[in-house]
């Protein structure tokens, strides 16, 4: 009975690690910009970390974790500023769904080896994100999103492509691949030596 407790234990802790980190990474996060809109967040790191180690559900709270806590950052008042309620829907399902898409990914492929499996998820996270939040553009904001084109004197293709795909997704992206696996190869190490 003390084991299992003291496993909870360990893995509510580390959830709740996992929380903070992506809390801070949410709120100070959208330090790195590109253009007057997009901005590059590394909060999808422990978001994967925590799918992997704890599963869907724990990918899902700290997904919504990063919603909640974005919408408390200046970047949120600009997007409040054109639609509450799309803005509300557009950050919480990306946030929910690209944590909890990861999570399930990485528990079908986990028998098969767990590093691919953390590799996977670490692309399925931002591509769901990407994607999610590329839809809200198009039902939600797509004036704006047309108006910052025009702006910048491109189509709305182009647009799309360099400012929310192309720079930010790609760096999204690659800090995922680079950082999430390692990470977690560390900490699995680490709950190994734990648990032993």
């Amino acid at each position: 009975m003390k084991t299992t407790n003291s496993k909870e234990i360990k893995k509510l802790a580390l959830l709740a690690l996992l929380t903070a980190m992506v809390a801070i990474l949410a709120y100070f996060g959208g330090f790195i910009k590109i253009g007057s809109l997009a901005s590059i967040s590394l909060t999808l790191i422990p978001i994967v970390i925590g799918a992997a180690l704890h599963g869907p559900w724990a990918g899902a709270w700290l997904g919504f974790v990063s919603a909640v806590v974005f919408f408390t950052t200046a970047d949120a008042a600009f997007w409040f500023g054109l639609s509450i309620p799309g803005t509300v829907i557009t950050v919480i399902v990306k946030g929910v769904l690209a944590g909890l898409l990861a999570g399930i990914v990485y528990n079908l492929l986990k028998n098969k080896n767990r590093y691919l499996a953390v590799i996977t998820s670490a692309i399925v996270c931002p591509v769901v994100n990407t994607g999610i939040f590329l839809g809200g553009c198009f039902v939600f904001f797509l004036d704006t999103v047309k108006s910052a084109a025009a702006g910048e004197g491109m189509s709305l293709f182009s647009y799309i492509i360099i400012f929310y795909v192309g720079l930010n997704f790609v760096f999204e992206l690659i800090a995922n691949l680079v950082l999430a696996p390692t990470i977690y190869r560390l900490l699995n190490i680490k709950k190994k030596n734990f648990d032993e």
